[in-house]
């Protein structure tokens, strides 16, 4: 009784960690596990497919085992060596016809869902088309038909196919967004990865980089946001619409000097960094800090004046400001709104 009591303390911790890490399987807008888009069903599909035909091997050998413990073991008094018997060709050919077997049921729609998702959509007018760019640690999504380009929060369109082609200009990272698509690393340009998705149902998909690329891979979070086409449409107008800048002439001086070097709003400013525009209604600042959380000025305040604390390792130079500069900006930024989802 003792020795089966030790063995299930020792279970006990095993069973509590599992219990602890499937819980983290529940969020639909960050789980494979509640796919919300064709591609993630399809997959998931194939993962259920594979995970039903390994549970129906683990019990039907299990059983056996059992069958065999108990059918064959050794009895009261029993002291002679059992009968030994070598080779069974009947055996051989089952054990090894049913593997066949379940390979070819795995493997059929496996290499069928693999050409499907290779498929290239970088021709077709109709689909939306965007470069993706990895840096670290953030993401910049340009939209060449339109001429615009953002970071950290992809916006599309609920009634179209998202073409992407990816590249990094740093370290390898991989682009996902466990509730739409899998993982697809991101290669130096010259070796750019093709994939498309669709996203049907509106709403707000969380995306990783599922690749160590630096101290704060971890943090390297994005935002697929999608919307109705109408909304969209909005959206790309006011992307395009010229810079707002900031009413006080030398706050607007101070931002365009320390800011507007890297980043843009509108029409205005560098490329270096993520574009600003709008960023008063985004999810997040920088990817992380997130604005259902706390309010957005006090992230931007957070992140502005000291980048390194928030993200290791970034490349996110800190900006000298006084205090005055420091609240007149994250003011002006958080303020930065645009329209097409009522300021969302």
């Amino acid at each position: 009784m003792m020795n089966r009591w030790h063995a299930v303390k020792r279970l006990l911790p095993i069973l509590a960690g599992l219990a602890l890490l499937l819980s983290a399987c529940g969020r639909a807008d960050l789980s494979t596990l509640q796919p919300q888009g064709p591609i993630a069903e399809k997959q998931y599909d194939l993962m259920k497919l594979s995970i039903g035909m390994m549970t129906v091997v683990v019990v039907i050998v299990f059983l056996i085992l059992a069958y065999v413990l108990i059918r064959f073991r050794r009895r009261p008094g029993q002291t002679e060596i059992p009968k030994q018997v070598e080779g069974s060709h009947k055996l051989e050919i089952i054990w090894t016809v049913i593997p066949i077997i379940l390979l070819v049921i795995l493997v059929v729609p496996t290499v069928k869902y693999v050409f499907e998702f290779a498929q290239d959509y970088t021709k077709d007018k109709n689909a939306i088309q965007v470069k993706v760019t990895s840096h670290q640690y953030w993401w910049e999504f340009d939209y060449p038909q339109y001429g615009i380009k953002t970071g950290q929060e992809l916006v599309i369109p609920t009634t179209k196919k998202i073409s992407l082609q990816l590249n990094t200009v740093d370290v390898l990272h991989s682009f996902w967004v466990p509730s739409l698509f899998g993982k697809i690393d991101t290669n130096p340009e010259g070796n750019t990865n093709k994939m498309y998705f669709e996203a049907p149902k509106a709403g707000v998909y969380r995306g990783k980089c599922a690749e160590l690329c630096g101290q704060s891979h971890a943090l390297m979070d994005f935002k697929v946001k999608a919307v109705d086409e109408a909304k969209f449409d909005a959206w790309v107008q006011e992307m395009k619409a010229p810079a707002v800048l900031p009413q006080d002439p030398a706050l607007a001086a101070t931002f365009e000097k320390k800011c507007l070097s890297c980043h843009a709003v509108g029409d205005k400013g560098g490329t270096l960094g993520p574009n600003l525009t709008g960023i008063g209604n985004k999810q997040a600042v920088a990817g992380v800090l997130l604005n259902d959380e706390a309010p957005v000025e006090k992230n931007l305040k957070t992140w502005i004046e000291d980048p390194e604390k928030v993200k290791p390792g970034s490349k996110m130079p800190k900006v000298t400001l006084t205090p005055e500069e420091l609240d007149g900006i994250s003011k002006y930024l958080a303020n930065y709104k645009l329209q097409y989802d009522n300021g969302k």
